[in-house]
């Protein structure tokens, strides 16, 4: 039997949305404490403690990082109850520990999983990033554009001026050459303070947030989750590695990679099918935060299948302690 054939994502979607919904509901009580580390561990402990739960031969091929830096959830892991599919695990427990540390949105608990040797080992290095949404011809935007002719052909396909084009950047020093060449062309630039997961994702709903296009330079690992969850809603996605010193070039062949310039479009970084979870810590705009009631408690997930492109919202309440 493949590995294709074994892994059942019908099967396993509410297991993962289960994984993604605890972690949020250990860190809540975090929220806003300014504790990054805290919060961070929290989910981290829920997340692992559920995914040895399911019936998965899984590995962690995006984590925590390396297996020194990180006691738990480290890249190369092996989780589950070792019954069931072999699988590829990408998650960040707590996307946005800043956020929840201060309590901003768009804070998320993020797992996504898909049959073993299928999801790009993406090095804890940058990844220069450009999504768009579906509906668009192939390759109608590309990294090798600058930012204004991103916008200049975005816009052409659409139908529309330039200055109609919203595009998704994480604030960062590094990005203000190409936030000012963007404002010149007229276009709108929604800036985000971390969580470039939920920027990505962004695109995939344009109806519903506004935002057109996401580019600029953020965590390879989050690209790939990025890339899973784009697989699931639809559009398309291009990354390419960027590294500062010799140390993350190491980083890149331990994992893997030999080509260091390549470009990796969305099914090369998810080359099977995938399923996709992301539950809300803080309220944001693709899921709620988690929220606190009389007597209970009620989480928001976010739950994607790229094999039939069903998206699902799903509410999780539970009595309170």
């Amino acid at each position: 039997m493949t590995s294709d054939t074994a892994f059942n994502d019908r099967t396993l979607s509410l297991g993962l949305a289960r994984v993604a919904e605890q972690a949020a509901l250990a860190c809540a009580d975090l929220i806003g404490r300014g504790d990054e580390k805290a919060a961070d561990q929290a989910a981290v402990n829920a997340m692992r403690d559920q995914l040895n739960m399911l019936n998965i031969k899984g590995v962690v091929v995006i984590g925590e990082g390396e297996r020194d830096e990180a006691p738990m959830l480290f890249i190369g892991e092996e989780v589950g109850t070792g019954e069931g599919p072999g699988v590829d695990i990408a998650l960040d427990p707590l996307e946005g520990t800043t956020l929840t540390a201060k309590a901003m949105p768009n804070a998320l608990t993020v797992i996504a999983m898909a049959p073993r040797g299928t999801l790009l080992h993406a090095p804890d290095t940058y990844m220069d990033k450009l999504a768009i949404g579906p509906g668009y011809p192939e390759g109608v935007v590309s990294l090798s554009m600058s930012p204004r002719e991103r916008v200049e052909a975005l816009a052409k396909a659409r139908g529309c001026r330039p200055s109609e084009i919203t595009v998704c950047v994480l604030e960062r020093p590094r990005h203000q050459e190409m936030i000012a060449e963007l404002r010149e062309t007229g276009a709108a630039v929604y800036l985000i303070t971390d969580g470039d997961v939920a920027g990505v994702i962004h695109c995939a709903e344009s109806e519903r947030t506004g935002i057109d296009m996401y580019m600029g330079t953020g965590g390879a690992p989050e690209g790939v989750l990025a890339a899973s969850a784009l697989k699931c809603m639809g559009g398309q996605m291009w990354g390419r590695l960027v590294f500062r010193n010799d140390d993350e070039r190491a980083r890149a062949q331990k994992a893997g990679i030999t080509d260091f310039d390549r470009v990796y479009a969305r099914d090369e970084m998810v080359t099977s099918d995938v399923i996709f979870a992301a539950t809300g810590v803080t309220d944001g705009s693709i899921v709620k935060g988690v929220q606190r009631r009389p007597g209970f408690v009620e989480t928001e997930t976010v739950l994607m299948r790229s094999r039939t492109g069903s998206v699902r919202r799903m509410i999780y309440r539970s009595k309170r302690d």
